[in-house]
């Protein structure tokens, strides 16, 4: 456990209990609720999170997880190496993506979250977090690291059904990844990146339902902005419907539910709609799971991975006739 003295002086608090909650502490303090957090990335990054929900506060999108400030002034406690934030302890529940009404909600709040993101200047010692651009490239990356990790499982003496599994279905997902780069090569990918740089926006990057609680009053608070950077709005927006449509069986009407939510508060241009269709293409979930069996990235039990892999698998026709439904409904041509 960090030593909470240290947390206490450097924040001017007093804790009068602890409790660990979902990878965070939950602390009772002489301020209220807290919540603690260890990050694992330093503190120039740190600055340009602190900064951004900040920007946000200041342009009209004020339920985020703020930051509470040290003696200092920064949105930190360094204890030993370790590095904590603290933040206000936002009451309420998680986003339900089977509950329509919370989906509008949400994808509205998202909205509102990236028109308020625009305009912001990163603090002077922070450094920049950008994917601008860098969209192409990755996906060209990725689908040849998928080339790879097929040769690193022929090699295995001792094969795992996961392996088995991977072998079987690679080509489909190496297909699909093509695809949605021949689609974003066709798009106005770059254009929108300029139009991002300009106007300075920036995209939360992990816009999924247990970073949206619910208050008592039903607002959405939006927490949890460790990955947000300088990105295009249709990375945030397909990331979310696909966190929602593997949840729903690939439903066509609950992606056109979240785009016409969105639409609502800031329609999406034509040329969006092709880029957003790129990346509901790319086989990013097929493309993670490999990467962390096969780099060894987190240690789940190999059947955890076998398991997610052969939902993943079940999931292809239905996810193929999504594809389809919403190249017919937003006219995107092949």
């Amino acid at each position: 456990m960090m030593r909470e003295f240290e947390i206490e002086r450097q924040f001017d608090i007093k804790i009068e209990n602890i409790k660990p909650n979902k990878g965070v502490y939950l602390l009772k303090t002489d301020k209220g609720l807290k919540c603690l957090k260890k990050i694992n990335y330093g503190t120039q990054k740190l600055l340009f999170v602190y900064g951004a929900k900040e920007h946000l506060m200041k342009n009209g999108f004020p339920r985020v997880d703020r930051y509470c400030v040290n003696t200092e002034g920064n949105p930190y406690a360094l204890v030993n190496e370790d590095i904590y934030t603290l933040s206000g302890w936002i009451d309420g529940r998680e986003c339900d993506f089977k509950s329509k009404d919370d989906l509008v909600k949400a994808a509205k709040s998202l909205a509102h979250m990236h028109i308020a993101s625009k305009g912001y200047e990163p603090p002077e010692n922070s450094k920049l977090k950008t994917d601008l651009g860098r969209w192409p490239s990755l996906m060209e990356k990725r689908v040849r690291s998928l080339d790879k990790m097929r040769d690193m499982g022929r090699k295995k003496g001792n094969k795992g059904s996961f392996d088995l599994n991977y072998t079987k279905t690679v080509q489909f997902y190496k297909d699909l990844g093509k695809r949605a780069i021949n689609v974003l090569d066709s798009s106005m990918y770059m254009n929108l990146c300029r139009i991002t740089e300009e106007e300075k926006g920036f995209c939360h990057h992990d816009f999924t339902y247990h970073n949206i609680i619910m208050d008592k009053e039903d607002n959405v608070n939006v927490i949890d902005f460790d990955y947000c950077k300088r990105e295009i709005r249709a990375y945030d927006i397909s990331a979310f419907m696909i966190k929602v449509l593997k949840r729903v069986n690939w439903d066509i009407e609950h992606a056109q539910l979240i785009i016409d939510s969105y639409n609502d508060v800031s329609p999406l241009k034509e040329e969006e709609y092709r880029v957003l269709f790129a990346f509901l293409l790319f086989p990013q979930r097929f493309w993670r799971l490999s990467n962390r069996y096969y780099y060894n990235e987190v240690n789940w039990p190999s059947n955890t991975f076998n398991n997610k892999l052969e939902d993943l698998i079940s999931e292809q026709e239905i996810y193929t006739k999504f594809i389809d439904n919403f190249k017919m409904l937003y006219n995107q041509k092949e």
